[in-house]
């Protein structure tokens, strides 16, 4: 079976990776997320320090809004285990345990904590004991061109928000390698720039007061639909918890 072409494949769906992917993704890059539905966030009891909420936020429902996000920026989701990546061609091919396989031209890792799938290229691991890490320079990048690694598999701290961070500075930088023509995605009033006889940047735009009150209407209603009912369900065990069979 051929496989799927992309530019971006994101292996592990957790809120470096889904970071990583919103950004490529409203860069106008197809991404894919590659992602076993395991995120840590679902073994949270409530989340706290997490900026904007002043009470912390249930985990699982914070992981259900990225995800959403995720989805209104373009992001395709594929549900499976990246078992083995090759590059050749200067491609990334990558099979899954289904055997399903993609191809992409950029590949970010960001499964936590198993990096066994990259086995196969030539990248710096940093062992610390009972972890190990990939070695990444300060933006992400590691040593094979194209891939990066985000978040707690680059060694970064553990705590939701320094991920979500570390994923938008490696989307960002994989967008800038890219050479995508993209600033940022900053929305502005309108005449903010062109008032001052500037054009207006690539990656940012303009709107009218009608416009702006559209958008914050759609954005309150959505957040009320996801904040009227407390999440269903409960953490998940972590696994070394599970009962013996």
């Amino acid at each position: 079976m051929p496989s799927e072409r992309e530019d971006v494949i994101v292996v592990g769906g957790g809120v470096a990776g889904l970071s990583a992917a919103i950004y490529t993704a409203r860069a106008g890059l197809s991404t894919r997320i590659v992602s076993t539905g395991e995120s840590i966030l679902g073994r949270n009891a409530h989340l706290e320090n997490y900026p904007g909420f002043p009470a912390g936020i249930n985990p699982r429902l914070l992981l259900e809004l990225i995800q959403a996000q995720a989805r209104r920026a373009g992001v395709w989701f594929i549900d499976g285990e990246a078992t083995d990546v090759e590059r050749t061609d200067g491609r990334f091919h990558v099979t899954l345990a289904d055997d399903e396989e993609y191809d992409a031209q950029y590949l970010i890792a960001a499964s936590w904590a198993d990096s066994s799938y990259l086995d196969g290229l030539d990248i710096e691991t940093i062992d610390r004991g009972s972890k190990e890490f990939v070695g990444v320079d300060d933006c992400g990048r590691t040593g094979v061109d194209g891939l990066y690694a985000a978040g707690r598999l680059a060694e970064q701290h553990h705590q939701a928000i320094v991920a979500a961070g570390h994923g938008a500075q490696v989307g960002l930088t994989l967008i800038e390698d890219s050479g995508v023509d993209f600033y940022h995605d900053w929305t502005a009033p309108e005449g903010y720039f062109t008032d001052r006889g500037r054009e207006v940047p690539p990656g940012c735009e303009e709107i009218d007061e009608a416009e702006r009150q559209q958008r914050e209407e759609e954005s309150l209603e959505i957040m009320r639909r996801y904040f009227e009912q407390p999440m269903p369900g409960e953490p998940t065990p972590h696994p070394s918890l599970a009962d013996d069979e």
